[in-house]
Formats: C-alpha cells, sequence, structure tokens
C-alpha cells in the first residue's frame, strides 16, 4: 500500500525493507516463489488497474461520499423491489444493541471474555423455535441460501439417496446457489407448478417419487409470494415414500400463517433479513435451520447449536455448544460441512427484533404488510392491460403482468424510476412463461400514497 516512501499505517508489512526481510527468513527471493503451484497460465501478469493509495483521512472520506453519492437509494425513491432482500422498517434499538461492542467484536472465535454472546444466540434460537414450532433452530448460517443448501444434504445423508426434488416455483439465485452447493454429491430435479395458482403440480410430484428421492424442497411462500394450499397433501406422499420434507419459509410471514411444521415440514429454513437487518446494498443476510430434537436431525446440523445448562456452582447457570464435536469447527476437514460465523451478528439482531415485536406486534406486522399487498394488487389490477398473473392468496410479493400492453419491464421500470420510483423485478429472464411480467414487493414501508403513486404513473406512462 506504500506510495512513494510512505506506507498505510495499519500495514507495516508493506514496508520494502519489511518485505524483504520476511522473504529472507523464509529464504526465498521473490514473493512469486510462494505461488508456483499455481499455473502460469492463470496467473495475472500485469499490474491491477486500481487507484493509488489514498494517505488521507480527509481525502479518503470525501473520495467515498462521492462514490456513495452516485447511488439512487430507498430513502429517496419509492422502492417495490423484492426478490430476496426487503426494505422493511428496522427499529433503532436493533442496531444499538448489535453495535455494542461485546457483540460487535465477538461474533466469530472463541474470545476469552465473553459478555453474553453464548446467551443472546441461545435467547434468538429460543424466539425463532417459538416462531417456527421447531424444537431446535441453528446459529445463523451466511444465507437462505446456504440454509436451503444444507437442509437438502441434511436430508440426503438422513434417507442415504442422492435425488432431491424443487418446487420450480424458488427464487433463481437460490436455485444457483443449491446447484453448486449439492450437484457434485446429490442429483437435482425441478417439479412443476400450476399455471393458474402457481401451486405445486402433484401429479408430477407423485410421477417422480420413488427410493431414491431424499425429500422435496419447497419454498412457501414461493418466489412469486404465492402461498401453497396443499402443504399436508405434499407431506403424506414424501413420508410414505420415506423422503424428507424441506420447507423455505419468509419468517415475517408467520406472524399470521401457519409454520411448516404444521403442516408436515420435517427441516424448515429461511433467512433472517427482514427481522431488524438493514438491506446493506444486498442485505444482511443470515440463513436459518429448524428441526425437531431428534438426534437424527440434530447430529446432521453441521452449524453451531447453543444450549443451556447447569455449571458446577449450585444455582448457576451457563450457554455453551451443543454436541459440538459434529461441526467443522471441532473436526475442520473431516466435518459434513463447512459453516463460518459471518451472520451471528445478524442473528443477534434479529432476536432483538422478535423481542421487541413479541406474538402481537408480529401479527400486526403481517396484517399490514398484506392489507397493503393487496390494496396494491386490486389497484394495479384495474389498469386497462394490466393483470396479477396467478389467482392464489400472496404475502409481501406478487406477479404483475404486463405482456398485453405493448410495453416491456424494462421500459416501464425505466419510466418509473424517472419518476422516483423502482418497479418491480423483471422476470423474463429466469421464467420463459412469465415474459412481460414483474415480481412486485409491498412491506410494511409502502404506504397508501404510494401505491397510489405508482397506479398514477403507470397509468400515465401505459395510456
Amino acid at each position: 500500500m506504500a506510495r512513494g516512501d510512505r506506507v498505510h499505517p495499519y500495514i507495516p508489512n508493506s514496508v520494502p525493507e519489511v518485505k524483504a526481510n520476511m522473504l529472507a527468513e523464509i529464504g526465498i527471493d521473490d514473493i512469486d516463489t510462494l505461488y508456483e503451484d499455481i499455473p502460469a497460465e492463470l496467473r495475472l501478469k500485469e499490474e491491477l488497474n486500481i487507484p493509488d493509495g489514498i494517505t488521507s483521512e480527509m481525502e479518503l472520506a470525501r473520495h467515498l461520499e462521492n462514490l456513495l453519492s452516485q447511488n439512487t437509494t430507498c430513502r429517496d425513491n419509492i422502492s417495490f423491489l423484492g426478490a430476496g432482500c426487503y426494505q422493511h422498517y428496522v427499529p433503532a434499538i436493533c442496531g444499538e444493541i448489535a453495535g455494542r461492542s461485546e457483540f460487535l467484536t465477538a461474533y466469530a472465535g472463541e474470545p476469552y471474555e465473553d459478555h453474553g454472546r453464548f446467551q443472546a444466540l441461545f435467547e434468538y434460537q429460543s424466539l425463532m423455535g417459538e416462531l417456527l414450532e421447531t424444537d431446535v433452530v441453528n446459529v445463523p448460517t451466511f444465507d437462505w441460501g446456504q440454509a436451503a443448501s444444507t437442509s437438502i444434504r441434511m436430508a440426503g445423508r438422513i434417507t442415504d439417496r442422492e435425488v432431491i426434488l424443487i418446487a420450480d416455483t424458488i427464487s433463481p439465485d437460490r436455485l444457483q446457489v443449491i446447484r453448486t452447493y449439492c450437484e457434485p454429491v446429490m442429483k437435482i430435479e425441478l417439479v412443476g407448478h400450476s399455471s393458474s395458482t402457481a401451486g405445486l403440480d402433484m401429479e408430477d410430484l407423485s410421477k417422480r417419487l420413488d427410493d431414491s428421492v431424499a425429500g422435496l424442497y419447497l419454498e412457501n411462500p414461493s418466489y412469486f409470494g404465492t402461498l401453497e394450499e396443499n402443504g399436508r397433501a405434499i407431506a403424506d406422499p414424501l413420508h410414505a415414500n420415506g423422503s424428507v420434507f424441506v420447507v423455505g419459509v419468509d419468517p415475517l410471514s408467520l406472524g399470521v400463517l401457519a409454520p411448516p411444521s404444521q403442516y408436515g415440514a420435517d427441516i424448515a429454513c429461511g433467512d433472517i433479513q427482514g427481522l431488524g437487518n438493514h438491506m446493506y446494498f444486498g442485505g444482511a443476510l443470515g440463513g436459518f435451520i429448524g428441526t425437531r430434537d431428534e438426534e437424527k436431525y440434530v447430529m446432521e446440523y453441521p452449524s453451531r447449536l447453543f444450549g443451556i445448562g447447569k455449571t458446577e456452582r449450585a444455582g448457576e447457570w451457563g450457554f455453551g455448544d451443543v454436541t459440538y464435536g459434529r461441526t467443522s469447527f471441532a473436526v475442520r476437514e473431516k466435518g459434513k460441512e463447512f459453516v463460518g460465523t459471518a451472520a451471528a451478528l445478524h442473528g443477534i439482531t434479529a432476536g432483538v427484533y422478535l423481542s421487541l415485536l413479541g406474538p402481537e406486534g408480529m401479527r400486526e406486522l403481517n396484517q399490514n404488510i398484506i392489507q397493503k399487498s393487496q390494496y396494491a394488487m386490486k389497484r394495479i389490477s384495474e389498469l386497462e392491460g394490466v393483470g396479477i398473473r396467478f389467482k392464489a392468496f400472496h404475502f409481501k410479493e406478487f406477479v404483475v403482468d404486463f405482456s398485453a400492453t405493448g410495453r416491456s419491464v424494462e421500459e416501464i421500470n425505466r419510466a418509473l424510476l424517472a419518476d422516483g420510483i423502482f418497479g418491480g423485478s423483471d422476470l423474463e429472464a429466469d421464467f420463459a412463461d412469465l415474459k412481460g411480467c414483474a415480481l412486485y414487493a409491498v412491506t410494511e414501508v409502502i404506504t397508501r400514497e404510494d401505491v397510489d403513486r405508482l397506479v398514477d404513473r403507470l397509468a400515465a406512462y401505459l395510456s
């Protein structure tokens, strides 16, 4: 990081003399010697195309502010974007608690002085367990994609089978993660959906069930925001086949909707971004997994589980790892999977959020989102040539069909952006049968006036 004879104060090893001494100490003359195992054709030959280092804090702050000023944010615009990362209201206390030094600096590793981190994560797991109605919930993994992938791998190990069925109404991004994570050891087959309701095609499911199927992964609400109403009818044939039922769920929906465990799911998974975590240019994501307290499930978790127990001192209770030996932290490369701790801080934040809202607050939040999204669907569908794609009950998201207007989603979104509105996510690239369709999200931060403004601008543009 040196510029001339100046060196970045936090990277002292960038001093040329220090570099030379380090190379001499290990007995080599050139840093490239350390990279000889990498084929020459894969190594970058030219200098990186990056600007010179900025050594002044004042100059650096100004440079970053100029870069950030180019962003078009949800604070300055009305956003109907979702598709995996959502603009929910974040209570101030969430950041206040998560920013405390004992949590902010000690979310990973094993600090010698731990001011309540284990208890905070145990409380988070307990709150999530109550919400999901499951006995066990893990410390957050990286995101929903990894949580779903891990759940699928768990199903494969539990059943000793290699085929996983996946409802094709899954998030396209999540499907890519699952393919990357699972396909080396498992085969993925997609199950179709009803063109009218987006519900799982039960006939297609029935045809695919055999003794090679480890389980089915289904998202409810689906990527399209639709609810699956045949949960128990899906679970029963899966269980009869000896397969595992895995359901991906938005935890925010559970203030009103039944959790997956009530309609036969063996494993529930999802993301906690909506539980008090900001979007942060792509999301403060954190994946959760919940199951029954049965050994065949618990011992297949690769991630950490915190529990409570009595200590050697009478009347004292302590918090610590449950079956730590099954994790990659304990057995490293011999572990079933690798799991890091990057999202534990988001779990603490989600715990604060859940304890703040409580059951009644979650119920009110759900009702607020449902009412606003239903109002938006009604108003949008009144526009000439515009319709709602699926006839089903929706939560938070819905597909708007603009195909009869003669305007592409890209054109519509460009026009909306000029009026300070982020339109819905274009679905055509990932779903060939949804050309001219966009996925719209309505959360509690959207007002009735915001919806009316959207509809007015759409009407003006489409006319």
